[in-house]
């Protein structure tokens, strides 16, 4: 697949998960909703591997890496899915959209990876106020969404760490091998929390339930990571930054298009300032250079 298509496909995939994730738990409950997304996801890996015969590692690092991701993806769908039930999907994205600066705090902290300029800082401070605001307007959408969002922030901190945890570890696995070594380790996590919050298999299945989880369990956990970590590999960091920037916008759209979410003033404002502050978090110092030649 060519970049330009990788990057619009995964724009795509992470601009619809969230909705999908809403859909998926209609009439089935969140719990099943999620295990059942990963089952179809491993049993998904598990093909794609053999029909390209592509070897899995199972050396230590591997290892790490695959506990590392399955702990981490647990915790963060888990909490997604348990949210979904009282924020808009939306919002999901755009406190998803945080991810980046999180990334980045604790990659200085745990990799000495990279320091915090002024406009990392400043883009932080931005993300921050972003937050307030969609937080504030949040609070207007149901009695449990202060809950949901906190949840949400909680499942976003969790993946963002994960991946910090990753790169630390320094597997060279290949990206499919990855994907089924963390959803290997996820899916027993998965089925344990179904079996305790629920355990029953469901009597009737919306079709837009039974869709909604072979989407997400086909593309957003298997083809959108696969060419997240392709993307990674053969882009400028910065490129692959501009998901970020356009996933919250997309999603919004979608969830007041498609699921008829109120996106109330506060929100909007909240994304804006998320984004400005993701885009001077990436291209501050570029921004003032440019600034600067036009001044002089």
């Amino acid at each position: 697949m060519s970049l330009p298509a990788a990057f619009v496909s995964v724009i795509l995939i992470w601009s619809t998960t969230p909705l999908a994730i809403k859909w998926s738990a209609l009439g089935v409950g969140f719990s099943f909703a999620v295990f059942s997304r990963m089952t179809i996801g491993v049993l998904l890996c598990v093909a794609l591997l053999a029909l390209f015969k592509m070897r899995f590692p199972l050396h230590r690092k591997s290892i790490q890496a695959y506990l590392a991701g399955g702990l981490s993806m647990f915790v963060a769908m888990m909490l997604t899915y348990w949210a979904a039930q009282f924020v808009t999907s939306g919002m999901i994205a755009v406190l998803f959209g945080l991810s980046p600066l999180v990334t980045s705090i604790a990659a200085t902290v745990w990799l000495k990876e990279e320091s915090l300029t002024p406009n990392k800082l400043a883009g932080m401070v931005l993300g921050l106020i972003g937050l307030w605001l969609v937080f504030h307007g949040g609070l207007d959408l149901g009695e449990s969404s202060a809950l949901g969002v906190i949840a949400v922030l909680l499942a976003m901190a969790s993946q963002s760490l994960g991946l910090v945890w990753i790169k630390r570890i320094g597997d060279d696995s290949s990206a499919l091998a990855m994907t089924l070594g963390t959803l290997a380790v996820a899916l027993p996590l998965f089925c344990g929390a179904w079996l305790l919050a629920d355990g029953h298999w469901p009597s009737e299945m919306p079709a837009r339930a039974v869709a909604a989880t072979v989407y997400l369990g086909t593309f957003g956990s298997v083809l959108g990571f696969a060419l997240y970590f392709y993307l990674i590999k053969n882009m400028e960091a910065g490129r692959v930054a501009l998901i970020t920037l356009v996933t919250p916008v997309m999603a919004l759209l979608l969830g007041h298009g498609l699921n008829d979410e109120a996106v109330l003033p506060q929100v909007w404002l909240g994304t804006a300032s998320i984004l400005l502050g993701l885009g001077l978090h990436h291209w501050g110092e570029r921004w003032i250079r440019v600034l600067s030649s036009i001044r002089s």
